[in-house]
């Protein structure tokens, strides 16, 4: 009995911006799973009181936890305008090739746009 033929994979396609998205939004899901631990950690250190929310504070204000910070906003709005993409393909909407691609940079370029300005409100608000 002969094995069955393996379905090709990424070393046989190139990678295309509709597989490049779903991998993102598979990690960006991932990504705000860990920062949901992370939230979880600065809700309790805020209502244990000053010590150990100072704790917490001074992580997120360290340079690490700003890239975090950045990450955690970028992959929340990548994965909620992409999220609206799915919703529109579940609709029957935007299925036609340029339509899809279209919709992908948009993603991109409104996830990019929303995490700046989300970014340089927090700086308008509460400042550096």
């Amino acid at each position: 009995m002969r094995p069955r033929p393996m379905s090709p994979h990424i070393q046989v396609y190139r990678p295309q911006m509709t597989s490049l998205l779903s991998i993102w939004h598979r990690l960006t899901g991932i990504w705000l799973g860990i920062g949901s631990v992370f939230l979880v950690w600065w809700l309790i250190a805020l209502a244990a009181g000053p010590q150990p929310f100072a704790v917490a504070d001074g992580f997120f204000a360290s340079w690490i936890g700003r890239v975090l910070l950045v990450g955690w906003s970028f992959a929340f709005w990548f994965h909620l305008t992409n999220g609206l993409r799915h919703l529109f393909w579940d609709l029957g909407l935007g299925y036609r090739l340029d339509t899809a691609y279209a919709s992908g940079w948009a993603v991109l370029a409104a996830s990019l746009l929303l995490s700046l300005v989300s970014w340089a409100a927090a700086y308008t608000v509460l400042g550096p």
